[in-house]
């Protein structure tokens, strides 16, 4: 087996994989992805439905946090998954591209060329979307982005919802306008999840794409302040070095990335030497400014004869999905929902509202006896950054993660006033007959206080860790705007983590943007035909 490519990608996540691809479409391009994982052919994997049940199993890195100072001193359980496909094969399967103001933010940040107009056509050119047919979608993309048939309970929903909280139904989350309710777009294909992997590296023939799997990079090797390889270590611990001649790209995610430039010698330099670490690159940015969107969930038992999915692991509806690819196991469970603005002068939502015709609470992990519901509340505009941190020399070893979430008054003020507003849910006319007993918080929680503490008792995140090597100035940021990490040639990030701030939404598809224009990036800077959408999809 070859010890030498021109690229190296390091994780086939949603980055990884789509910059892995699009590299492959230059014929001569040599380029290896590596995985730390296995295959994602897995029931739990593909049966939509079934995704909570990868937590804490082999697919899943199984991450906690350090004590949430912000959050009683909990430590959060974390899930990334380690397989092919990466975090699209273990998510929701929501595709929410955030709000055009975060990408517009960001370029007045200093972010050059990230602009919401800059990224729409790299959206376009990764979608397929089977069903939305406009400016904003593209239709011949790898990525297939569908809409399912959903629930009766989540449809009802959506209607009580939209007359409760006073919000106009919304056909497209990810069209001209955000705010609404309605159902979600999802990654799937056949009633089955569809992530990068499908889309990237098994639709058409690669010969020089070489995926290596159940292999963890333990460093970038960095010599006369460029990246030229990596080095690696297998399920039995052997080492290898694997030479790149051109570029090195990570794609470990939010926080496997910043440790890797960390192990690398590249990040605090401080830090770097109390671990034992000789630093290359002294960049005190990289490991901060980690964002998160704090998650807390309402539940209610369902009223009358409505199941929603309480009977989803029946077996009439393996046998239905088994056979037919349909029926609740072809559920992502958040159906639908709403973006929501606490204020109505806020520029843009600052809650997302995950609407569920299930009981799911602690990441999947409890249940309820009887049908229930869920109304999850996502604090979509976070400002409370943590950070990301290696405890040693060693590369094996997890980081120290610190979301440090709710850190701000301001903050926390908006999460109760999410769940004030989304509480009057039960009062539309849609929602009679339908929700039932408050099962969390509990009508027992009703003062502001009250709720604060229950917040800080309960609250998780939503799976969308970002920014932790993030686009910005030396020192600020870890990125240059090509993706290009200072202080060394050769190495670019292409993962959540590069965000300079986190989107308002779901982050897989962004990241999925994000590998589509390092390819870009890095095809044009060696000369390669550009693979740029064409001048009508980028003026869409």
């Amino acid at each position: 087996m070859s010890s030498t490519f021109d690229y190296i990608v390091v994780g086939a996540g949603s980055g990884g994989c789509a910059v892995a691809a699009r590299l492959c479409e230059d014929r001569s391009a040599r380029v290896l992805l590596i995985e730390a994982g296995g295959t994602n052919r897995k029931l739990e994997v593909k049966a939509p439905v079934a995704f909570a049940k990868q937590f804490h199993s082999k697919l899943d890195w199984d991450y906690w946090t350090e004590p949430e100072p912000h959050l009683n001193g909990r430590r959060i359980f974390s899930p990334r998954a380690k397989m092919l496909g990466g975090c699209s094969s273990m998510n929701a399967m929501i595709y929410i591209r955030g709000n055009r103001l975060d990408y517009d933010d960001w370029a007045a940040a200093g972010a050059d060329g990230w602009s919401y107009t800059d990224v729409l056509p790299f959206f376009k050119r990764a979608e397929n979307n089977d069903h939305l047919h406009d400016e904003f979608h593209g239709s011949a993309g790898p990525l297939n982005v569908t809409r399912i048939t959903a629930d009766p309970v989540s449809l009802a929903l959506v209607d009580a919802a939209a007359q409760a909280w006073k919000v106009p139904h919304n056909p497209d989350f990810n069209g001209a306008e955000q705010d609404g309710v309605g159902q979600f777009d999802v990654t799937q294909r056949n009633g089955m999840r569809f992530s990068t992997a499908e889309a990237y590296l098994r639709s058409g023939r690669k010969p020089n794409l070489t995926i290596r799997t159940r292999l963890q990079v333990t460093r970038v090797l960095i010599r006369k302040g460029a990246a030229v390889g990596v080095e690696v270590t297998d399920s039995r611990g052997r080492l290898e070095t694997i030479t790149a001649t051109s570029e090195v790209v990570l794609a470990a995610g939010s926080f496997n990335t910043p440790a890797l430039l960390q192990h690398s010698g590249i990040g605090p330099a401080g830090h770097l030497r109390a671990m034992g670490v000789e630093p290359i690159v002294d960049n005190p940015a990289v490991g901060e400014h980690l964002m998160e969107h704090p998650l807390v969930y309402l539940t209610y038992e369902l009223a009358g004869n409505h199941t929603g999915l309480f009977d989803a692991e029946d077996t009439r509806h393996l046998k239905n999905w088994l056979l037919h690819r349909r029926g609740k196991l072809a559920s992502n469970v958040a159906e639908c929902g709403a973006h929501l603005r606490t204020d109505p002068v806020m520029a843009a939502p600052n809650i997302q509202a995950l609407l569920a015709p299930a009981f799911f609470y602690n990441h999947g992990a409890m249940s309820w006896d009887r049908p229930a519901a869920t109304v999850g509340l996502s604090y979509i505009a976070p400002r409370s950054r943590g950070t990301v941190r290696i405890r040693s020399n060693d590369p094996t070893r997890k980081p120290a993660v610190t979301y440090n979430m709710l850190s701000t008054q301001s903050e926390m003020d908006e999460m109760i006033d999410a769940i004030e507003l989304a509480r009057t849910i039960t009062t539309a006319a849609p929602a009679q007959g339908l929700l039932g007993a408050e099962i969390t918080p509990g009508a027992e929680v009703r003062s502001r206080d009250e709720l604060a503490a229950w917040i800080r008792t309960t609250a998780q995140h939503t799976y969308h860790p970002s920014c932790s090597a993030r686009i910005g100035a030396p020192g600020d940021g870890v990125l240059d705007t090509r993706l290009r990490v200072h202080g060394v040639e050769g190495l670019r990030v292409a993962d959540a983590s590069a965000m300079p701030t986190i989107t308002r939404g779901n982050t897989n598809a962004a990241a999925i943007m994000i590998g589509e224009r390092c390819a870009e990036f890095i095809r044009a800077d060696h000369s390669y035909e550009q693979i740029s959408p064409t001048t009508s999809e980028a003026t869409a």
